[in-house]
């Protein structure tokens, strides 16, 4: 720094300032204070400024898988939220196994992150509150998680409706769930979903035929082909599929492509998450858009909060963000019903 400073004619001081993004610099000096640093190569040191300051500038993402879609785009928008506040996000995979998420927290590790969001799949709130983190920390998730922290969710049943009454007004009456849950006995994401489609049928005085729900491993793309194939292979009648992830979706219009049949002339298909790739699947992929920008937003907000520059510290609850439907060209519009298409 005070090499930058001596080549750029200023204080250390100052280039403390630039590089760490604060006001009160004018334009000039900032853009002389860039340039010395670029021809020096000048990068600032980590772990000299955790030591020093105490703050890492890192935010620790610590979610079950970091190859499926939805942790991949949630790292990506979580990432730009926070990069426009100064900080960084790592992602640490826990594998979604108690030994996992409890090795995520152990004090030497979270040390080294400023903040923490956590999606935690086995541990409990009892277990939260043993690890004791004293950082600032968000949790995602669909289990309710009652203590000290505050809980992003997104809102599973409302866009599991959502979709649901999509098809059934577009027509459907045969809805097959690929990756539900027959029997709802606990508030993970599938059961919610669940949840969502089987209210949808209700309002609409419709009933479950239990064989169209079809339980599936990771939610994978292959899942989501197998599904369709063991329903074909039974011979179970259904013409629309409400599927619990875009994955395990675009799967599904690979097997309906592969048994013959037209989608959305045949079967309508409907996802969830709204990855980016829905929009280039043949047809592109109508799914429910859970919120993602708006969690990422609030996430790093309650962050901030926490650390005392965002404002009030927030109290522990939960947060849902509001889901809506992206329609395209996988399903019928009623328009599309009534002309007969």
């Amino acid at each position: 720094m005070s090499d930058v400073a001596r080549e750029a004619g200023v204080s250390p001081m100052t280039v403390s300032n630039v590089v760490n993004g604060r006001p009160g610099v004018k334009a000039e000096t900032r853009q002389r204070v860039l340039e010395a640093v670029e021809r020096l190569g000048y990068r600032p040191n980590a772990t000299a400024r955790l030591l020093r300051g105490g703050r890492s500038g890192a935010i620790g993402l610590l979610v079950p898988d970091v190859d499926t879609g939805y942790y991949a785009h949630l790292a990506a928008r979580l990432g730009a939220v926070a990069e426009a506040h100064g900080y960084h996000v790592v992602t640490e995979r826990t594998g979604g196994t108690r030994e996992g998420e409890l090795g995520a927290l152990y004090p030497a590790r979270v040390a080294a992150y400023d903040a923490i969001v956590m999606s935690p799949v086995v541990l409990d709130a009892g277990d939260l509150r043993a690890a004791r983190i004293e950082r600032p920390c968000v949790l995602l998730g669909e289990r309710p998680l009652p203590g000290p922290f505050p809980h992003v969710m997104m809102d599973n049943i409302g866009g599991s409706m959502l979709a649901t009454e999509h098809l059934l007004r577009a027509g459907a009456r045969r809805i097959a769930l690929v990756g539900g849950r027959r029997a709802v006995a606990f508030g993970d994401m599938a059961s919610l979903r669940s949840v969502g489609y089987r209210r949808a049928h209700g309002d609409a005085g419709i009933e479950v035929d239990d064989d169209l729900i079809v339980e599936v491993g990771s939610y994978s793309m292959r899942d989501g082909y197998d599904a369709v194939l063991a329903l074909h292979a039974e011979q179970v009648d259904f013409d629309a599929a409400f599927v619990l992830t875009d994955a395990a979706a675009m799967g599904v219009l690979r097997a309906l492509a592969d048994i013959g049949r037209r989608v959305p002339q045949d079967v309508q298909v409907v996802g969830f998450d709204n990855d980016a790739e829905a929009d280039f699947t043949i047809p592109r992929l109508t799914t429910v858009e859970p919120g993602n920008d708006a969690m990422a937003r609030e996430i790093v907000r309650l962050l901030l909060a926490q650390t005392g520059d965002g404002g009030r510290p927030p109290g522990p609850g939960d947060r849902v963000a509001e889901a809506r439907l992206v329609v395209r060209e996988s399903t019928l519009s009623a328009r599309d019903v009534r002309s007969g298409r």
